[in-house]
């Protein structure tokens, strides 16, 4: 769905929901500072309990949905903020890949859920974590984690513009080579992600000498298998490749089969 070219005849609603998730993403929001002032006199907030305000079923022209869906509850609840929604977007890896939780899919549920807890029969969770997309239609997903500050105000920039943002789906490699970066794996035989990781974060990483962790998610038609292989190369075990790869984005199709764990 596409927002009107026509600007809003009305200061536009904006809601922020949060599923299950860190509240990093929403914290990118409440940390803009001065510019969340600029943003809060050109939308009306509508539901933002970290803000205060509160109403989870409230119409809103832009919902910003964080987290990913793991309960029974969560179903019906993101189908409840995409009816009352125009324009949803996924913030972050676990309302776009899953997130760090989605790791539990490889397992079975009852087990570690009475691994941890003394009385699991309190809790109601689904078998698998599940990004929202697998339940009702996104509009646009910003990757991250957290989602970048530029990201963010980029995206909501041409939503109240009436223009539908065109995701970037550059590799995070492309991103480096633009700014001059060294590349970490061959000056330091680093298992950096870099090349099947879609830019977004500001190479904040590599950047720092350090190797991607594929927070931003699988960019457009990564050759996945062939990194996997140059990681075995600098020394990483099966189980380490497959750690890498499935760490943060382990629900993404393009990361789930690679780095079979060690028996």
């Amino acid at each position: 769905m596409s927002l009107s070219s026509s600007p809003f005849a009305r200061r536009p609603r904006l809601a922020v929901h949060k599923f299950t998730s860190c509240d990093g993403c929403q914290l990118t929001l409440l940390n803009l500072g001065e510019q969340l002032l600029d943003l809060a006199e050109r939308v009306e907030f509508v539901h933002f309990a970290e803000f205060g305000v509160v109403d989870e079923d409230a119409d809103a022209d832009i919902a910003l949905v964080e987290g990913s869906v793991s309960t029974p509850h969560e179903i019906e609840r993101i189908k409840t903020v995409r009816a009352h929604a125009k324009y949803l977007v996924a913030i972050g890896a676990c309302a776009t890949g899953g997130g760090i939780q989605a790791l539990r899919n490889r397992h079975q549920a009852p087990e570690w859920m009475h691994a941890v807890y003394l009385q699991a029969g309190h809790t109601d969770v689904l078998d698998r974590v599940s990004p929202l997309s697998a339940h009702v239609r996104v509009d646009l997903e910003l990757e991250g984690c957290p989602i970048s500050t530029h990201q963010l105000l980029a995206a909501l920039h041409d939503l109240l513009a009436g223009v539908a943002p065109a995701p970037s789906r550059d590799k995070l490699c492309l991103e480096c080579k633009r700014r001059g970066l060294v590349c970490v794996v061959v000056t330091q035989g680093l298992p950096c992600l870099g090349p099947v990781t879609v830019t977004g974060c500001g190479v904040l990483c590599p950047g720092q000498g350090r190797d991607c962790y594929g927070c931003s998610g699988p960019a457009e038609s990564p050759n996945a298998a062939a990194l996997a292989a140059k990681f075995s190369t600098l020394g990483l075990s099966r189980q380490q490749v497959e750690q890498r790869f499935r760490a943060i984005h382990s629900a993404a199709p393009e990361f789930a089969e690679l780095g079979i764990a060690d028996d």
